[in-house]
């Protein structure tokens, strides 16, 4: 009996670039709106996501997409799409 391999949906994430310092390093701020459960109020949450960049090829204030991965480091398991 043979095995497929299972297909897993990667997740795909849009967010704004904060920080660029770090070599082929950026820090992506994913902001996502929510409905508080108590009251009904709608809040925007943010997290930041560290992705591989290669090249350095996005810069500070661009709105970018990521694609989870692999890890690449022991706190970036991102890459820039």
């Amino acid at each position: 009996m043979e095995q497929t391999p299972t297909n897993k949906t990667r997740r795909i994430l849009t967010g704004k670039v904060v920080s660029e310092k770090m070599k082929d390093t950026v820090v992506v701020l994913v902001e996502t709106f929510q409905k508080a459960p108590k009251y009904g109020k709608y809040l925007t949450k943010g997290k930041k996501f560290k992705a591989h960049n290669p090249g350095n090829t996005k810069h500070l204030g661009e709105t970018v997409k990521i694609e989870e991965c692999k890890p690449i480091s022991k706190d970036k398991h991102f890459k820039v799409i």
